[in-house]
């Protein structure tokens, strides 16, 4: 009786336990028909990129049952006016660098990390109300016939005008470029780990003595056109396109020391319909399956650490995803950042329009 007790007692704990790690969620994973009846809006920036993360998303779709729609640009105004009517309309949104941070708590819900597998992701890539949607970088690109075999090395030699004088090419598209910042503030002789809000002035004056020769480009196809021409010596490109300009054989080899890292990230909405759906579609996103379709359809780099996707030899050149690149890179200071954000904003606008 003793034995057939502890039995009663036994089977019910270990059958809990058997469902409790099959409740656990495991990138890339949906049960059959979970969403059977649903309806989510997924969120990014439109053309090549969407397209590949629907891609991604279509086993998910096939085997969770759920109806898929897309919107777009991800504007955050817009997302804005819905979380102030209580009218919240997007379920999942892929978001630029700065945005899930800025407005973590208040747009953007803080995550439950239980309801996703964060395991494959590289270490520091995770914010409170954010996991990274895909990974680039922001290298430099240099004009090799006109360098020869003095090339620069790092972002000290992009600000030393002296030892490699020539025409300088800077991301001017749209928010202020933090580590490209920290970078200028480390080749003026400052500790970024040390940085304070007045260094900040430090930094972009240090970005000024480039000279007014410096171009600020506003889309990357601009400065892909930068490289093809051969109209700028020094470019900062996103890996990307710089891979595209390769392609197309444009002579510049990248600079991969320091490599600034850059991220999209997906995030759900204050008020989202659906929080748990949301959490399914990100946790179906994660997967190793999902990541390496995304590649495939788009070069940008997967967030899964086990991703090996099927691509040409020039795009592996550019993928920010191997053991190696994952060493060279440079993660900007993202609390400091977050903190200072608006005067940060205001001051860039100000060398944007050449003040």
């Amino acid at each position: 009786m003793a034995l057939l007790g502890m039995l009663a007692v036994s089977m019910p704990l270990a059958t809990a336990t058997i469902a409790a790690a099959q409740d656990k969620p495991v990138a890339g994973e949906v049960k059959e028909g979970s969403l059977k009846g649903k309806t989510l809006t997924f969120v990014s920036f439109g053309g090549i990129y969407q397209d590949g993360q629907i891609a991604a998303l279509q086993e998910f779709i096939d085997r969770s049952g759920v109806r898929l729609l897309s919107d777009g640009p991800t504007e955050m105004a817009k997302l804005q006016a819905q979380v102030e009517s209580g009218n919240v309309t997007w379920d999942v949104v892929d978001t630029a660098d700065f945005a899930p941070y800025v407005h973590c708590g208040k747009l953007f819900q803080k995550l439950d990390l239980s309801k996703l597998d964060t395991s494959h992701i590289p270490p520091g890539q995770v914010g409170e109300c954010n996991v990274p949607a895909m990974n680039y970088g922001m290298i430099i690109m240099y004009n090799t016939e006109k360098y020869k075999d003095n090339p620069p090395k790092d972002w000290k030699d992009f600000f030393d005008t002296e030892k490699f004088p020539g025409v300088r090419a800077i991301d001017g598209s749209g928010d202020p470029i933090a580590g490209l910042i920290e970078q200028a503030f480390i080749a003026a002789g400052g500790d970024a780990s040390k940085m304070t809000a007045a260094d900040i002035d430090k930094g972009i004056a240090k970005i000024r003595e480039l000279g007014p020769d410096t171009i600020f480009w506003k889309t990357g196809a601009e400065s892909q056109q930068l490289a093809e021409a051969g109209e700028a010596d020094l470019i900062m490109m996103w890996t990307g396109r710089a891979m595209t300009a390769a392609r197309n054989g444009a002579k510049y080899t990248p600079v991969w020391k320091d490599w600034l890292v850059v991220m999209d990230h997906l995030a759900i909405p204050v008020g989202a319909r659906d929080p748990d759906a949301s959490y399914a579609l990100i946790n179906a996103y994660l997967g190793r399956k999902s990541q390496e379709i995304l590649t495939e359809k788009t070069s940008y780099s997967p967030i899964h650490n086990e991703a090996q996707p099927k691509v040409d030899e020039t795009t592996a050149a550019y993928l920010t995803s191997t053991p190696e690149r994952i060493r060279q890179g440079y993660q900007h200071n993202i609390p400091f950042w977050v903190q200072h954000y608006a005067p940060t904003v205001e001051k860039w606008t100000e060398l944007m329009a050449g003040n």
